[in-house]
C-alpha cells in the first residue's frame, strides 16, 4: 500500500466504508460527509461520529495508534462470550497527513440511553434505581466470563429498557484483559476503579444540579447489589441421599435471574453420605433464548421473561380449555397469532425498531396488570392495548 494510503479491515455484512473522508481527523468531518447524524450520546475522552448507510447506524472512534485493532479485537472476544456489549464492525489506519491515528467502527446500539439522559430527563427518572442494578449485573456477567473491564464508568456503559428495568452495556473496551478464572483481588481492583470513577461522575452532575440521588450512597450500592449477586450465583451447595431437588431449586433460581446453567461439578463427602455441588453459569440470556427459540423474537432479558409468563399463562388456559395438556411450541404459536402480532399491528405508528416493539408490548402488559388492580379483575388483553393506545398514542416517545 501507499504511504497515505487508507487501510480498512471490515466484517463482512456490512458497508465497506470507504467514501468517508479518512484523510481528515474526525473533528473535521462536519461538512464534509453527509451521512453525518447527530444523535443521543454519552461523553466520550476520543472524538466520535455517527453515519448512516441505508438506516443502519455506525459509530466512528478516533483512538492512538493501534488502539483501534485492539479494542476491536476484545469486543470481538466479548460476544463470542455473549456478554453485552456494542457490536464491533471494523477498524480503519486512516491516511490523515503527518499524523497517526487509529480508528473504530461498531454499530450503534439503537435504543440505548446514556447515562446522563436517565438523570435529566423526568420521563426518565424512574429508571434510576434500575441503573444501579444494571451496572451490578452487567460487572458480575463481566467477571463470571473471566474479564476484568479496567475503566467501569457511566460514560463507558450505554442502557436499554428492559421491562420497566434496564440492561447495561459495555461501549469501551480499550483497558479489558481476559484472566479467566478471575482472581478475587482482580475483581475487586475493578470495583475500586468503578467506585472512583462512578463517584467522580456522579460529582459532575450534582454540580450540574439535575438532581440526582446522594452520591455517597450510590456507589456503595451497586458494591452490594454485586456482592449480593456474585455470593447467590456462586454459593456452593450440599446435598443428602435422595435429595437431587435441591439442585434443581438452585438451578430455578438461577434461571430466574436470567443465568443459564453450563454445568454441575460433584464432590462427595468423606463419609459418601452427602455431595458438595456448584453451579457453574454461562450467560444471563436464559429467557431470551428461550423465547427466540420459541418464536423467533428478540428482545432484552427481562422483556423475554414477561412474555414467556404469559405464554405459560395463555398454555394453562388453552390446556383447560381443550382438557388435553398444550405443548410450548403450540401455545407460543396461538400467543404470536392471537396477542403479540395483532398488538403490535395497533401499536405500529409508535414503533421504529424491533426493540421498540418488545418493550411497548411488556408496557401493555404492565398496563393491563394496573388496570386489573384498578378494576379487582382481569380486564383483558385488548381492553389493556385499547387503554394504552388512548392514554399514549400522541404523547409517547421512544427516544
Amino acid at each position: 500500500m501507499g504511504k497515505n494510503s487508507t487501510q480498512l479491515s471490515i466484517l463482512p455484512g456490512h458497508p465497506d466504508f470507504s467514501d468517508l473522508p479518512w484523510s481528515i481527523h474526525l473533528s473535521g468531518w462536519r461538512g464534509l460527509c453527509s451521512r453525518l447524524e447527530d444523535v443521543n450520546q454519552g461523553i466520550s475522552r476520543h472524538p466520535v461520529v455517527f453515519v448512516n448507510y441505508d438506516g443502519t447506524l455506525y459509530a466512528i472512534k478516533e483512538l492512538p495508534p493501534g488502539t483501534a485493532e485492539r479494542e476491536f479485537t476484545a469486543l470481538q472476544a466479548l460476544t463470542l462470550r455473549r456478554l453485552p456489549v456494542v457490536a464491533p464492525v471494523g477498524y480503519v489506519i486512516p491516511s490523515v497527513a503527518n499524523d497517526k491515528t487509529s480508528v473504530l467502527i461498531t454499530q450503534f446500539l439503537e435504543n440505548s440511553i446514556p447515562y446522563r439522559s436517565l438523570f435529566m430527563s423526568q420521563g426518565l427518572l424512574r429508571y434510576r434505581e434500575s441503573l444501579l442494578d444494571a451496572i451490578a449485573n452487567l460487572l458480575v456477567q463481566l467477571h463470571l466470563s473471566g474479564v476484568f473491564w479496567g475503566d467501569c464508568s457511566l460514560s463507558n456503559t450505554l442502557f436499554r429498557r428492559d421491562a420497566n428495568t434496564l440492561q447495561a452495556y459495555l461501549v469501551d473496551a480499550e483497558t479489558t484483559e481476559f484472566i479467566s478464572p478471575l482472581p478475587p483481588a482482580v475483581r475487586y481492583q475493578d470495583l475500586e476503579i468503578m467506585e472512583e470513577i462512578v463517584n467522580g461522575e456522579l460529582i459532575e452532575l450534582s454540580a450540574a444540579d439535575v438532581g440526582i440521588f446522594p452520591i455517597h450512597n450510590t456507589v456503595a450500592l451497586i458494591k452490594l447489589k454485586y456482592q449480593r449477586l456474585w455470593e447467590e450465583i456462586n454459593q456452593e451447595g450440599i446435598i443428602g441421599a435422595n435429595k437431587n431437588y435441591r439442585i434443581h431449586e438452585r438451578v430455578r433460581a438461577l434461571n430466574g435471574l436470567g443465568y443459564s446453567v453450563g454445568n454441575i461439578s460433584f464432590v462427595p463427602s468423606n463419609n459418601g453420605d452427602q455431595i458438595h455441588f456448584r453451579i457453574i453459569v454461562t450467560d444471563r440470556n436464559f429467557h431470551r433464548n428461550q423465547l427466540y427459540n420459541l418464536t423467533g423474537l428478540q428482545a432484552e432479558e427481562m422483556q423475554a421473561r414477561q412474555m414467556l409468563n404469559e405464554i405459560l399463562e395463555l398454555r394453562a388456559t388453552l390446556s383447560r380449555t381443550n382438557n388435553r395438556s398444550t405443548p410450548d411450541s403450540v401455545a407460543a404459536y396461538h400467543w404470536l397469532e392471537h396477542y403479540y402480532n395483532p398488538t403490535i399491528s395497533q401499536l405500529n405508528p409508535m414503533i421504529h425498531s424491533p426493540m421498540d416493539a418488545a418493550e411497548l408490548y411488556c408496557q401493555v402488559l404492565e398496563h393491563k396488570w394496573f388496570l386489573s388492580e384498578q378494576a379487582r379483575r382481569d380486564v383483558g388483553h385488548q381492553m389493556a392495548v385499547d387503554d394504552f393506545l388512548r392514554r399514549f398514542a400522541s404523547t409517547h416517545s421512544t427516544t
